[in-house]
């Protein structure tokens, strides 16, 4: 009889670890009465991540740097990038039947899902490209997302009342990044997760298991450039984080001008990021249910804290009902100990 030879593989895993697609499944089979449709739909955000992300890495290769000669409904220049990031995810989000109804930082109205594809049980609301003004500069960018469950009844189109939910309502939240690595994160509330991209297997590999935001951290970030808007208990408040006393030293100010970036520092090693309210900006300048919000959810899931500075109890970001899609809001978010010590000068 012949010898048989069989061929097996390494005893242990060939590859970097946990990809996002394995990571959302496990956790998936926490809860019996799962369908699978969050997964699925995570699938249909990753893969329009990896399409962006490869625009993004050739850009001026590819003709889609530069403006588009139109305003979006922020009335800010719209570049090429951003319209190629938004037709993106609408593209590969509705042929999934996973969501009923999207909203975009770049489209006025909710954004309908095209008749021929089935409409699901989730919202999708989205920055398709956050810190666009930093593409012509090489600089990081991203993508934010926020996906709650559908409010309206019955299997057809989704609606504007759902997608004006509150962040308490947000089912997943997360961000990817494009920079010197790409990394996707993202929470359902029992924990941030982080994953890195290899570009050489086209998957997105699990790198920051359990993201913490440290109690304190040593920098803020904040655009010093509006100073001479801000109210008179911002100023103290900056001039305060600045200047040492005691045995606090004086924060380091990072600022990149794009919030995906600050905040992903921010979260990684602590601090503050702030976007305050101005005499330009009474009610202040970021987008609710695109920016603050889904990163109020993601910093509280990894012990920080999100406010908007209107109150001594500071006005939890994740508390406010919104009644317009394109609201916007002030926000003090990082590390809790650090927005304490904002609140203390500038809650109203």
């Amino acid at each position: 009889m012949a010898e048989q030879h069989l061929s097996v593989g390494p005893r242990g895993p060939s590859y970097h670890g946990t990809t996002l697609e394995q990571h959302v499944q496990i956790a998936q089979r926490k809860y019996p009465g799962a369908t699978g449709d969050l997964t699925g739909l995570f699938a249909q955000i990753s893969l329009a991540a990896k399409i962006i992300s490869s625009q993004v890495s050739k850009a001026g290769l590819a003709n889609v740097l530069g403006l588009t000669g139109t305003t979006n409904v922020q009335g800010e220049e719209v570049k090429k990038l951003d319209i190629f990031a938004n037709e993106v995810l609408v593209r590969c989000v509705q042929q999934g039947g996973h969501v009923c109804v999207m909203g975009s930082e770049e489209v006025a109205d909710p954004i309908a899902i095209s008749p021929e594809f089935p409409r699901g049980k989730y919202v999708l609301q989205f920055d398709p490209l956050d810190g666009s003004g930093n593409i012509d500069i090489n600089a990081s960018i991203g993508t934010i997302f926020s996906i709650h469950h559908r409010t309206s009844t019955g299997p057809g189109a989704g609606n504007l009342n759902d997608c004006l939910q509150s962040g308490n309502a947000i089912v997943a939240a997360g961000y990817v990044i494009y920079g010197s690595s790409n990394m996707f994160v993202y929470s359902c509330g029992d924990g941030v997760h982080g994953f890195t991209f290899d570009p050489a297997i086209g998957e997105f590999f699990l790198s920051h298991e359990n993201m913490q935001i440290p109690e304190r951290g040593d920098t803020y970030s904040v655009n010093e450039g509006n100073y001479h808007k801000w109210a008179g208990g911002v100023q103290r408040w900056v001039d305060w984080v600045k200047k040492p006393e005691g045995d606090r030293k004086a924060y380091r100010l990072r600022y990149i001008g794009a919030m995906v970036a600050d905040l992903h520092r921010t979260l990684l090693r602590g601090g503050i990021f702030a976007y305050p309210a101005d005499a330009k900006n009474a009610s202040g300048k970021l987008r609710l249910l695109y920016e603050a919000s889904p990163f109020a959810f993601l910093v509280e899931a990894a012990g920080g804290a999100a406010v908007d500075g209107t109150s001594a109890e500071g006005g939890r970001i994740l508390d406010i009902e919104p009644t317009k899609l394109h609201q916007r809001t002030p926000l003090y978010i990082g590390s809790k100990a650090d927005v304490a010590d904002a609140l203390r000068f500038v809650a109203g």
